[in-house]
């Protein structure tokens, strides 16, 4: 009886693999970029936090913009740490635990939006909690109040403006501008200057004309500072700009998209590829 012809270690040679290196180094550096960008955002969040007094810091700890930004910091530095290192070093496990952050974080988002769609009046109401918890803390943290100012003069209210949440007397809530007769400070019944109207011919910025416009009824306040609040502005701006935020939403997706379809793409070749090296090894043990 003739021999059987030996079969070669397997229909691929050694040196073939089903790993891409495109797909591989695509992924790694698009971690790396965002890894470098966590890094640099936890930096900032800590050197800010480090700024602050310890007792203003305490009290305004659900509202301050350093801690949230060292929160998705170390969160991004994280997620992208197991980015990096797993398409690097073709570890699944890594690979898997970037794909499922990424992936919930999506479905968090996309949660977040249709919630935020379906109870408005909700969402509303948790926008204007925040709001007024932001006014309270005014005066304890210089980077909330910096961000108020821009969001009363800029962001929230356009050219228009805005004062308060939903209107200007709701800056009474915060104790140095509380109009109530016990108050002493001397900024009793006023409104922070970003409230008040401002001439663009107007060489010097009047920074108390906010002052005593508590004590005003509407009308007669309105000819010195916006009397509406941020809420509605708010809330119409959103409106005016409904494919703004979807190209916002949308630029923020996908790049997470591109994440989690290059990680399972990796996963499964470093698994063919696993299948693969078994497959050889086996061959090699039993030529015949």
């Amino acid at each position: 009886m003739a021999k059987r012809a030996a079969v070669p270690a397997g229909p691929l040679g050694d040196d073939f693999s089903f790993v891409s290196p495109v797909a591989k180094y695509v992924l790694f550096f698009f971690n790396l970029l965002f890894w470098v960008i966590s890094m640099v955002m936890v930096a900032v969040g800590v050197y800010a936090r480090l700024l602050k007094h310890a007792e203003a810091a305490m009290a305004c700890l659900a509202v301050d913009p350093a801690i949230l930004l060292i929160v998705v910091g170390v969160l991004t530095f994280l997620i992208t740490f197991c980015g990096c290192i797993g398409s690097l070093r073709e570890n699944i496990c890594l690979l898997q635990m970037f794909s499922v952050c990424l992936t919930i974080i999506f479905l968090l988002q996309l949660a977040a939006g249709v919630l935020g769609f379906v109870f408005s009046d909700k969402a509303r109401g948790k926008v204007s909690e925040i709001i007024n918890g932001a006014i309270v803390h005014y005066r304890d943290d210089l980077d909330l109040q910096n961000l108020i100012d821009f969001g009363q003069k800029e962001m929230m209210g356009g050219p228009a403006g805005c004062c308060g949440g939903v209107s200007y007397k709701d800056w009474s809530q915060n104790m140095y501008f509380n109009c109530t007769a016990t108050n002493p400070s001397r900024e009793r019944c006023s409104v922070p200057f970003s409230c008040c109207l401002h001439d663009t011919d107007q060489a010097v910025i009047n920074t108390m004309c906010g002052h005593g416009m508590q004590a005003r009824g509407y009308l007669e306040a309105s000819a010195f500072i916006h009397t509406n609040g941020c809420i509605d502005k708010l809330v119409n701006w959103t409106h005016s700009n409904l494919f703004l935020l979807g190209g916002i939403t949308l630029g923020l997706a996908l790049p997470q998209l591109v994440g989690i379809v290059l990680a399972r793409l990796l996963i499964n070749q470093i698994r063919d590829q696993i299948k693969l090296q078994l497959y050889n090894q086996q061959h090699r043990a039993d030529p015949w």
